[in-house]
């Protein structure tokens, strides 16, 4: 019987999730399994969207839809009710529950940099990424400070860009890019952060991985800091969503 799964976002043209699911439905010899882009220029279209696929199991949620889906579901992990986010939804029985598996993603691909250098973190952004980032964070003992271009978002704490300064730079040594500057098509954007203060014993983390070595990525190498990119997040929070989809 076939089954159809997809994406959620507003643009969807720098997303690898269709070729990962596309490659792992053919490997697990599933012809009748597709997973499809579904671009959202309103997030009140989700309804529909789920009324028209009846075939329609599972779903991830992108940029900028993350806390904005929540409202709109039947149900949610008692995670993603605590983080405020979600990324992966179930279609069970006509009903949609919300998870978030970018925490599951985000601790198994950092887990393997972080030292004791890392014991604070500046988190780039205050979007649902950044909640499922700072909760995964404070779960191991990392503590977390959120940057934004706005002190409009009740976060705490939280400073302002221009805020960030030598001794703020010098204090936290893993610094997480959560916000889609210099994602594709938009590569050449980067959060504004004094990257002169930068050293070899910070790891710079972004979320985003198309391309794959970002303006952000780049200016923290050139400083000497560890660098990792979003995929090994992306494939490791997939590989989550795809066991919630399959379980009872």
């Amino acid at each position: 019987m076939g089954a159809l799964y997809g994406l959620i976002g507003k643009s969807l043209k720098h997303s690898f999730s269709k070729t990962y699911f596309d490659k792992k439905f053919s490997d697990l010899n599933l012809p009748a399994y597709r997973y499809e882009n579904f671009e959202l220029q309103k997030i009140e279209d989700f309804t529909a969207l789920v009324q028209n696929n009846t075939s329609l199991r599972g779903i991830n949620v992108t940029y900028p839809y993350k806390e904005d889906i929540l409202p709109l579901l039947d149900g949610l992990s008692d995670e993603a009710k605590t983080i405020g986010a979600v990324n992966c939804i179930k279609i069970q029985n006509g009903k949609s529950l919300g998870y978030n598996t970018d925490v599951y993603g985000f601790s198994q691909s950092i887990k393997p940099f972080l030292d004791l250098n890392h014991e604070r973190a500046l988190i780039l952004g205050t979007g649902g990424a950044s909640k499922a980032v700072a909760f995964a964070l404070k779960k191991i003992g990392v503590d977390v400070l959120f940057v934004s271009s706005s002190a409009s978002k009740k976060m705490e704490p939280i400073l302002l860009y221009e805020e960030v300064n030598e001794l703020v730079m010098r204090s936290h040594k893993l610094i997480v890019n959560c916000t889609p500057l210099g994602m594709y098509p938009d590569v050449d954007s980067f959060p504004p952060i004094p990257y002169q203060h930068v050293s070899p014993e910070h790891l710079a983390f972004d979320l985003v991985y198309n391309p794959e070595v970002t303006v952000f990525l780049k200016k923290a190498a050139e400083h000497g800091a560890s660098v990792v990119n979003g995929l090994s997040m992306l494939k490791h929070q997939a590989e989550k969503s795809w066991e919630l989809w399959n379980s009872n």
